[in-house]
């Protein structure tokens, strides 16, 4: 259908209020939360934000845990690029969540099949970078991180009006620019001209450089706007992250007060205060300042009041921070913007802190019955119904429906190429292993590549990860820790060895930047494999350790029975109604 009958009739079915009575989010929310809970997304992703003074090394950190379940996992690497004068760049819808069978073709083959009609002037040269379901760091240490928090239904605007959707915003992004602010200025100043949203609402990015890290936020203004309208077709509001401090985004928007007298630490569109107080979502004549987060995002909940669907928030200030004893009964939307940790996080501090499952808190999942005899956090990861009745479960940070996990380093005291690092995991962080990829390399593993939900396929790296995680959740507390002693092979020695690799790469990059590029891409491809090679050996060792429910030692060559707890016994006794063996009768003698 031609695109401007097609924005005629949305617009007519606007008028008529069938539009906004049947207009649904984009954004996949949890399935069995109660209504209030839905409201806004509580299943996306988590993003752990860490200033340059608040870490060990001088690093500014992000991490982005892409928490999707059914989303296209693949990876791509883009070269950078010089282009002619004149030259344009085409912009393409992309969807955070549609993917196709392989067969059909992958989805960055496919997303240029949705041409938006829009054609904006190509730079003189763009920026190599990686990119999965976003862009997340490119060759000048531009990284970013993002987590779905979701707007006010009236916000929404999924009309062809909107020509930029997340996707699309992000690959502009590290195509283009060097620094955060510079990224800032200009993702709101293209969404302001051509529109956001289409496929996407609220979100946010956080966007950091080697010397800063902003907290991006930013929506739709509703299925009415055309550029035509003279306004801007996006709202939009940063905050910067003091360099000592850390901060966290899990689907929540971040931003509360804001003071745009100091551009330090504050950015925003030129509506920002305007379409609240047209759209009565702020009252300035109250008194009150204006609130970022409680005019377009509101959220009520706390950890304890939500039950542990809103948890991520407090648990993660409770993890760096406990000597602020911040209590979970406090309202997300009171908890502070970002705090000085108790003590400076490391590369491996963060990469285990998106392994988090609420241990030794009230939330723990595996306490009671939850976790079964073997202590699996994973069961019940979402809310259930039951004879009518909602009953929450914790929705912690390290979830185990991850495509992948990233945590990004941007490091001033090295050269870009070999001061930016994006860790990537595949699949869920708890039995998944982090591998480095510096910014300067210029190829990734084939195996990133490719792979989809629907069919098993050993060429791909993320299936071998998926691989070990399936025989682990049988019997977890025993295989999680066979998955712990390779993480600390592959992954430990890895974050170890970083100093090493720095050293001798910015010694080639002082004789030819070149050399060292080929040094990084070498290392970071030939580390990719070995790790994914030592996890398909992991999940052989599993299923040959744990089959059919025994522990089978290959030293010995003799089985063991697995044990299950005493707890899990007598519960099962009492629920059962089980009646012990009587013992046999004695032979009386003759």
């Amino acid at each position: 259908m031609n695109l401007k009958k097609l924005f005629l009739i949305v617009c007519i079915l606007f008028a008529t209020g069938i539009l906004l009575s049947s207009q649904v989010s984009t954004t996949p929310e949890c399935e069995n939360c109660d209504s209030d809970l839905a409201e806004f997304p509580t299943d996306g992703c988590t993003v752990i934000i860490v200033g340059k003074d608040a870490s060990v090394d001088g690093s500014v950190m992000t991490t982005h845990t892409c928490d999707c379940n059914m989303c296209d996992w693949t990876w791509r690497y883009v070269p950078a690029a010089d282009h002619e004068s004149g030259s344009v760049r085409k912009i393409y819808h992309i969807s955070q969540y549609e993917t196709w069978p392989p067969a059909e073709g992958l989805k960055w083959e496919k997303y240029k099949d949705d041409f938006t009609g829009l054609e904006i002037p190509q730079i003189p040269h763009t920026y190599a970078y990686f990119h999965g379901m976003f862009g997340y760091m490119n060759d000048q240490q531009l990284a970013i991180s993002e987590s779905t928090i979701g707007c006010r239904d009236k916000m929404k605007n999924s009309t062809p009006s909107a020509k930029i959707d997340l996707s699309m915003l992000t690959l502009l992004a590290v195509e283009r620019c060097r620094t955060a602010r510079e990224a800032i200025r200009f993702m709101g100043k293209i969404t302001e001209k051509h529109g956001y949203g289409f496929h996407d609402d609220g979100e946010m990015l956080a966007v950091s450089d080697p010397n800063e890290v902003w907290i991006f936020e930013i929506m739709p203004v509703g299925p009415l706007w055309t550029p035509k309208s003279g306004k801007p077709g996006s709202i939009w509001c940063a905050q910067r992250v003091p360099d000592d401090h850390v901060s966290v985004c899990p689907n929540e928007s971040r931003i509360g007060e804001i003071n745009l007298k100091n551009p330090d630490y504050f950015m925003a569109s030129s509506n920002v205060i305007s379409y609240a107080v047209k759209n009565g979502y702020y009252d300035p004549k109250i008194g009150e300042p204006f609130n970022w987060k409680k005019a377009y995002s509101p959220s009520e909940y706390s950890a304890t009041s939500s039950r542990g669907t809103r948890v991520r928030l407090w648990r993660f200030f409770d993890i760096v921070a406990p000597s602020s004893k911040i209590s979970p009964d406090t309202p997300n939307m009171e908890l502070p913007f970002s705090v000085k940790p108790d003590n400076k996080l490391s590369v491996q501090d963060v990469m285990n802190i998106t392994r988090d499952k609420c241990e030794g808190t009230p939330f723990d999942p595996v306490r009671g019955l939850q976790g079964g005899p073997f202590k699996n956090p994973n069961y019940l990861p979402r809310p259930f119904k039951l004879d009518d009745l909602t009953y929450n479960t914790t929705r912690f940070i390290s979830v185990n429906r991850a495509e992948y996990v990233t945590v990004t380093q941007c490091r001033d005291w090295l050269p870009d190429i070999i001061g930016g690092i994006v860790w990537l995991a595949f699949g869920a962080q708890d039995t998944s292993c982090f591998m480095p990829l510096y910014a300067g390399i210029t190829k990734i593993p084939e195996s990133f590549k490719i792979g989809d939900h629907w069919e098993f396929d050993r060429k791909s790296a993320r299936w071998a990860f998926d691989y070990v995680d399936f025989h682990a959740q049988v019997v977890y507390s025993h295989a999680i820790k066979d998955v712990r002693k390779a993480q600390e092979k592959w992954e430990g020695s890895a974050v170890a060895k970083t100093l090493t690799v720095d050293k001798f790469a910015h010694e080639l990059y002082k004789k030819d930047p070149a050399e060292a590029r080929q040094f990084l891409t070498d290392y970071c491809v030939n580390n990719a494999n070995r790790v994914i090679d030592a996890w398909w050996e992991l999940g052989d060792q599993l299923l040959v350790k744990y089959n059919h429910l025994w522990l089978y030692d290959i030293k010995t060559r003799k089985t063991n029975k697995l044990e299950f707890p005493e707890w899990w016994l007598r519960e099962l006794v009492k629920y059962d109604k089980l009646e012990p063996q009587e013992p046999p009768k004695k032979k009386e003698d003759k």
